[in-house]
């Protein structure tokens, strides 16, 4: 692992980019994990979206974001897909149920 600073080449970069990306993957998976057992819990597709939270959550990721140097307008953009992907989910697996 090497801090962006450190890669000397474009191999270097695109390498620690990737090594990034597995990781993102292996936490976005695992977050999924939670909204796949969320939707449980609810009774009907209209409670697969919850305002509050959603606007708690976007905040919160924002926040994180500028604390760590990235832009919070991309990590809100990024957020409210997943977030939008989730409710999605839960209402199809709702309707199912």
């Amino acid at each position: 692992m090497r801090k962006a600073a450190e890669c000397e080449t474009m191999d270097q970069v695109r390498e620690e980019i990737d090594r990034v990306d597995r990781a993102l993957v292996d936490l976005l998976a695992e977050r999924w994990t939670y909204v796949d057992r969320a939707w449980f819990f609810k009774r009907s597709p209209d409670e697969a979206s919850v305002p509050w939270r959603n606007r708690d959550v976007v905040d919160k990721v924002k926040s994180r974001a500028e604390e760590a140097g990235m832009p919070p307008e991309m990590a809100e953009a990024l957020w409210r897909q997943i977030i939008g992907w989730g409710i999605q989910y839960e209402e199809e697996r709702l309707r199912e149920k």
